[in-house]
């Protein structure tokens, strides 16, 4: 994708400064960035309206929650090379129109398995978006210090995006159905079609190499069967099915890798990652997402099912770590010129680190202020990790390989996504599921549905004595709360292993 970057970087001499246009083109290319991170973690505040009204099995709220970022991790660079031939900001606005479409599909879904078709249809659709707004960028903005900044404000569209989608899914479903959540996507990508075309330069490579169908589906052989096999090992242990797919995983990802380092023009160039800062940088960019949507898996169920707050109640209570994101992302721009950045880089992950280690044996009654601190914590270094991580990846390779960069970048960030529900989420379920005590007295069906979900036990307990009910969510909510303090555990390891890491792998690094 060595066309992303504009003629003008390639010739040399000093880089033009963007004027009013470019900045409000950006302003435009926020608008698909906000939506695709809200649409990450705004299904989060409705999965106890909607397990209550369509009734998904543990499973099935797992692909409904997390099979939307699977695809768009799985298409983006697929259509990151259909923007290249096709143009980028092309792609980006049919990747608009479909967008706006499926949601209303998905707001009104009937059912599950529809419900997850539609978020599956989503993700195609944000995947052509996607990939259109960091090459664009790069491309309007050729100045390194507006680059960065421009960088900032992009990856605080993503943090806040991602933090903004519980709070605006709280408000909507004080006021509305469960729906609603889906619809706000509507009138954002009319904007998008509207001043798109008017302030967004087209940009196309001339010379893009044959489109390779076999990568494309090797990358998906390999993606899809991997995160499957994730979650089927955290449900179930290790099932011969979970084995398979993981080896399957396994098996097509070392295939992908091989076509693509014997092919002249591949689809995903992997010799990137022989550059150790942009190696780091794309590691890091994945594990700060995926600490971040892992922990919003279990905090609106934790503020709504175990607190017993309100949509609206919970999502104020994240806003706290909503600010902290967007001010830690702007922040790191100042911090960059007097602090080298692969310090800053580590010190947002011990950050994201912490902020689980405060999550860790959170009280059944009486936690939120001390989840509000969590939050912001780890949103604060998730901000941080954010911004440095996208310029790093962007700047540790020539321009003429920007827009290869940029799918990498965006890649890693939806496939931490995925993996962030399907890790977290998956495990913070089983250890439910295994400690929940059932009280004698249950039916057999409202048990059954107990043992799913706590919106399962919360549905269940409706409809049983009040003393029978109030025993089963007293269980219940006991052991959602040491499911939570288990992932938050492992959320603490993975995040503290990775800012080591990347202190001692970019020690000798300069910048």
């Amino acid at each position: 994708m060595s066309g992303a970057v504009e003629p003008a970087i390639r010739e040399g001499g000093p880089a033009p400064r963007a004027g009013t246009r470019q900045w409000a083109a950006l302003a435009v290319l926020m608008l698909p960035v906000l939506l695709v991170a809200v649409d990450n973690t705004v299904l989060s505040f409705a999965v106890p309206a909607l397990s209550l009204e369509l009734a998904p099995s543990g499973t099935q709220l797992l692909w409904i929650v997390d099979i939307y970022s699977l695809m768009l991790a799985g298409l983006l660079v697929t259509m990151g090379g259909l923007g290249d031939r096709l143009g980028r900001r092309r792609l980006l606005l049919v990747g608009g129109a479909g967008f706006g479409l499926v949601s209303i599909l998905a707001a009104y879904a009937t059912s599950p398995e529809l419900l997850v078709a539609a978020r599956a249809l989503l993700g195609v659709f944000g995947a052509m978006l996607m990939p259109s707004t960091l090459s664009l960028l790069r491309s309007i903005f050729l100045d390194p210090g507006q680059r960065r900044l421009a960088i900032a404000v992009w990856s605080s569209a993503f943090a806040g995006g991602a933090a903004l989608g519980p709070i605006l899914g709280g408000w909507l479903l004080e006021h509305f159905w469960w729906g609603s959540v889906f619809l706000v996507n509507v009138p954002v990508m009319v904007l998008l079609l509207v001043f798109g075309p008017l302030l967004l330069p087209e940009s196309r490579d001339p010379a893009p190499g044959p489109f390779d169908l076999v990568s494309v589906g090797l990358s998906l052989a390999a993606m899809l069967p991997v995160v499957y096999g994730v979650k089927a090992l955290a449900k179930s242990g290790a099932s011969p099915e979970a084995l398979l797919c993981l080896v399957a995983g396994v098996l097509f990802a070392v295939l992908f890798t091989r076509r693509q380092l014997r092919r002249p023009t591949p689809l995903l160039d992997l010799r990137l990652f022989r550059d150790r800062m942009f190696s780091v940088a794309v590691a890091s960019n994945l594990l700060s997402v995926f600490a971040l949507v892992g922990f919003l898996f279990f905090v609106s169920q934790y503020l709504q099912l175990v607190l017993g707050l309100s949509p609206v109640e919970a999502g104020v209570r994240l806003l706290p770590g909503l600010l902290a994101q967007v001010a830690a992302a702007l922040l790191a721009v100042l911090l960059a010129r007097h602090i080298r950045v692969p310090i800053l880089i580590s010190a947002g992950l011990l950050a994201a680190a912490f902020g689980y280690v405060i999550a860790v044996g959170l009280p059944v009654d009486g936690g939120a202020a001390r989840l509000v601190l969590a939050f912001a914590v780890l949103g604060a270094g998730v901000g941080l990790a954010e911004t440095l991580t996208n310029d790093a990846i962007v700047g540790a390779v020539p321009p003429a390989r920007a827009g290869g960069a940029a799918a990498i970048s965006e890649t890693a960030y939806e496939l931490g996504a995925a993996l962030g529900t399907a890790v977290l989420g998956s495990v913070l379920i089983a250890v439910y599921q295994r400690d929940l005590v059932v009280p004698t007295g249950v039916p057999g069906e409202d048990a059954e549905s107990a043992r799913e979900t706590i919106a399962g036990a919360q549905s269940a307990a409706a409809g049983l004595p009040t003393e029978l009910a109030t025993t089963l969510m007293d269980n219940a909510r006991a052991a959602f709360v040491h499911g939570m303090s288990v992932t938050s555990a492992i959320g603490v390891a993975i995040m503290a292993i990775t800012g080591i890491s990347a202190a001692v792998l970019l020690r000798r690094r300069r910048g």
